[in-house]
């Protein structure tokens, strides 16, 4: 069956593709937002021309569109029936583990594009997450993180020594509250690792990002 990912650069769409093609489906595209400037993915930040690259090392294909929050859902779904059209798409693929509204939001738009939403990581142990992540030879950085963490932590690798750091902060391993996000170097499906460095560090609204740029 053919699916689409919504992928946003980071570890968990990154996984959920992993687990997806390893239960027979087959990825035909990637779909990303970008913000209204069109310069980088609106939920982690990431550079568009990064996203391109991880899509080039994977072989597929990727699609972004430009958006506010105010306008995200209606262009999710009109570009969710483009693509669906184009692809023959049969679902989308998720990487959302146990927020209940965040699952209704994917189900919803998937549904009005006529596909089945998929979340091949659901209701598993957050903490097992990034461990089997980790295993598997997903290889992520921390690109953005809230004021608990602070700036310290962009640009470190997802690893059990960072588990450690956060459990002791109490923050939640794998970030699904949305404490940090990352970006994925390198992977089993990437033909290449990419080589990224993190060359500056911003603060907006209470949020830290790290300005990126390919090596």
């Amino acid at each position: 069956m053919s699916f689409l990912c919504s992928w946003s650069g980071g570890k968990d769409s990154c996984y959920a593709m992993h687990i997806a093609l390893d239960k027979g489906y087959k990825p035909s595209v990637l779909l990303n937002v970008l913000n209204e400037y069109g310069d980088r993915s609106r939920s982690h930040g990431i550079p568009k021309e990064i996203l391109e690259a991880q899509a080039k090392s994977m072989k597929l294909p990727i699609h972004f569109f430009e958006s506010t929050w105010n306008d995200y859902e209606r262009l999710y779904i009109q570009n969710l029936k483009s693509l669906t059209n184009k692809y023959d798409l049969k679902s989308a693929v998720f990487g959302d583990i146990d927020i209940q509204s965040h699952r209704d939001w994917e189900e919803k738009v998937s549904n009005a594009a006529g596909l089945q939403a998929i979340l091949p990581i659901w209701q598993q142990s957050r903490k097992q997450l990034v461990i089997d992540m980790i295993d598997y030879g997903i290889e992520a950085i921390i690109v953005s993180c809230n004021k608990i963490l602070g700036p310290d932590f962009l640009g470190r690798a997802i690893n059990r020594e960072l588990i450690k750091d956060l459990e002791a902060l109490d923050v939640d391993a794998c970030g699904e509250n949305g404490e940090y996000h990352t970006l994925v170097v390198n992977a089993p499906l990437f033909k290449e690792r990419l080589m990224i460095n993190v060359i500056d560090k911003e603060i907006s609204s209470n949020y830290n990002f790290a300005t990126l740029e390919i090596a």
